[in-house]
Parts: structure tokens; sequence; C-alpha cells
């Protein structure tokens, strides 16, 4: 049995707005600890860049970085 089977997983995309932390970047959708099998592909978000915030081009979830 792999380790995700004995996890609980989240749901994907089931949130559009995130906030997330320094030491959560660097910052990716899906989030870490979600299902992927029903997720569209992973894609890194350049929160830092944009001000601290950006949008998954996929799912159109908004990140959100809090200091």
């Amino acid at each position: 049995m792999t380790q995700a089977k004995n996890e609980e997983l989240m749901t994907p995309n089931t949130s559009n707005r995130y906030e997330l932390r320094g030491s959560d970047l660097p910052a990716h959708c899906p989030m870490p600890g979600t299902s992927l099998w029903n997720s569209h592909p992973k894609v890194y978000l350049p929160v830092k860049e944009n001000g601290g915030m950006a949008k998954c081009p996929y799912c159109s979830a908004e990140y959100l970085l809090k200091e």
C-alpha cells in the first residue's frame, strides 16, 4: 500500500483562494496533499514575482502570499 492511500488527501480545486507563507514557496497548483488523479497538470506560480499574488491558468485559483 502506498503512502498516498494511507493519508487523507484533499479533493483538488475545491477552493479558489489560497493563502501562502514564505515557507510554502515555490508555489504550485495543485497544492501538496491534493489527490492528483483527477486534477490538472502541476504548474508553478510566480507569486513572489507578481507582487504576492498569482492565478492558476488551469483552474483560476488565486494564491496570495501572506508575510
